[in-house]
């Protein structure tokens, strides 16, 4: 396994204050604790077959706001969240079927459009649960579930000579990318059981190339093309994929897959990431945004925020695997803009509830809260794509902030708070941090061992 160049603090590590600290909380409060959602998004799994006759993507739900709970928690180190989210934990544990599958899709129509993408947030926020549960028996419990679950999936999808569907046979939309970020959980699985058919997967995955018909890896290894003008140009899905990729580079240590993660970042920031740090003025599509954030001839929706928490996130990752500065100003320019901006402080509410997240963020003169991303009914309210994914975000805004290195400490970002944790050698730390950023460039750190 490759280690991390930059490793985050240990949980509790960070007490901030100001505008991360305050997204943090008014998330945890509002969002988070909301115990209705989690019973709702339960409930999908429960039933079994909500998504069956859409082909839709209820499924994702729990996963993303799973994650985001979870990394809030590792800042927050709130027991009330805790709670309610081991809870959920338990309550999603119970919905496993008897062949060990989480899916809102039933036999008949599983591995069509969004399963394999909801099936893939369930692991990841499961194994985002992992790294704060308490529990030691919970922990078996989870690991177990996601091995059947896992087990079940490799059964029927894999090369086609092996009589299996491949992967990029099991969605149409988007040519099968969304399928294909399932790599980066069962990479995970692979690093917590150590079972090499977990990593089999992951290559077939990898040699298929994300989408159906195309290898994106290798463009990105071959580095002509920019990604809007790959044949499938779905942001989102996209750089998940090259999440997982990261991951199959950690376990492998073949450097060409981190060339093309590197190669791909690098040409969506050059040609994509706009003023604001999203992508995206076609809708949730790469499509030359550095140049299409200037045409006032579109007026849509634009600038996701799903787009903008999972560029975060990939550049969190980069910058933990390779020690690169570069990526680090990519995450400050998305989080004091696209993302606090995406939060609804105003509480502004949509069909008789509250989004608590923008699922877009207009360049121009726009309606705040427009539309819904990912928009689904669920009984009497509804949820959407950004708001599950968006508490990640502002999580990783303050836990991307400072990182203990072999030989000391390396500052992304400079909030205003206190920072206790210990030296690479293990001895007491406390950092003081008083700091104008970004309202003004003033910043005073005190150390004291």
């Amino acid at each position: 396994m490759i280690y991390y160049k930059m490793e985050m603090l240990p949980e509790g590590s960070l007490k901030y204050q100001g505008v991360i600290d305050d997204s943090i909380r008014f998330i945890q409060e509002n969002q988070l604790k909301d115990i209705q959602y989690w019973k709702l998004f339960i409930k999908q799994f429960k039933l079994g077959n909500v998504d069956d006759q859409k082909l839709s993507w209820r499924g994702e739900y729990w996963g993303k706001m799973m994650r985001g709970a979870s990394l809030t928690y590792i800042y927050t180190q709130d027991n009330e969240l805790y709670d309610i989210i081991e809870k959920s934990v338990r309550d999603m544990l119970e919905t496993q079927d008897d062949l060990g599958r989480f899916s809102t899709y039933s036999v008949e129509k599983e591995f069509n459009e969004w399963d394999m993408w909801c099936r893939k947030y369930v692991m990841l926020g499961m194994f985002y649960f992992l790294d704060i549960c308490r529990d030691g028996e919970l922990k078996s419990r989870i690991v177990e579930a996601m091995t059947r679950h896992a087990d079940y999936i490799i059964s029927k999808i894999g090369p086609s000579e092996d009589g299996k569907l491949p992967i990029t046979k099991t969605s149409i939309i988007w040519k099968a990318l969304n399928s294909s970020s399932i790599l980066e959980p069962f990479v995970r699985l692979y690093v917590i059981t150590g079972y090499e058919r977990y990593l089999d997967f992951s290559r077939h995955i990898i040699d298929c190339g994300f989408i159906d018909g195309f290898n994106i890896i290798e463009a990105c290894l071959e580095n002509r093309l920019m990604p809007f003008e790959f044949p499938v140009t779905k942001a989102y899905e996209m750089m998940s994929c090259f999440e997982g990729l990261l991951w199959y580079y950690r376990v492998t240590g073949e450097k060409k897959y981190l060339d093309a993660a590197e190669n791909f970042a690098r040409n969506v920031e050059k040609s994509d990431i706009t003023v604001i740090g999203s992508a995206g003025c076609t809708h949730e599509l790469f499509d030359n945004s550095k140049v299409n954030q200037f045409n006032p001839d579109f007026t849509g929706i634009m600038q996701e925020t799903c787009v903008t928490v999972t560029w975060i996130k990939l550049c969190q990752l980069l910058f933990q695997v390779t020690g690169k500065k570069e990526y680090l100003d990519y995450i400050e320019k998305s989080v004091y803009n696209a993302l606090l901006g995406a939060v609804n402080t105003e509480k502004k509410s949509r069909d008789n509830s509250i989004p608590w997240f923008d699922s877009y963020s207009p360049l121009r003169m726009g309606v705040r809260g427009e539309k819904i991303g990912g928009y689904q009914k669920i009984d009497d309210t509804y949820y959407g794509c950004c708001m599950a994914i968006a508490a990640a975000g502002t999580a990783l805004a303050a836990l991307s902030s400072v990182y203990r290195t072999e030989d000391g400490f390396y500052f992304a970002q400079y909030i205003t708070g206190s920072i206790k944790t210990t030296t690479p050698k293990g001895r007491n730390i406390v950092f003081d941090v008083v700091s104008s950023y970004p309202f003004a460039g003033i910043v005073k750190v005190e150390i004291n061992m």
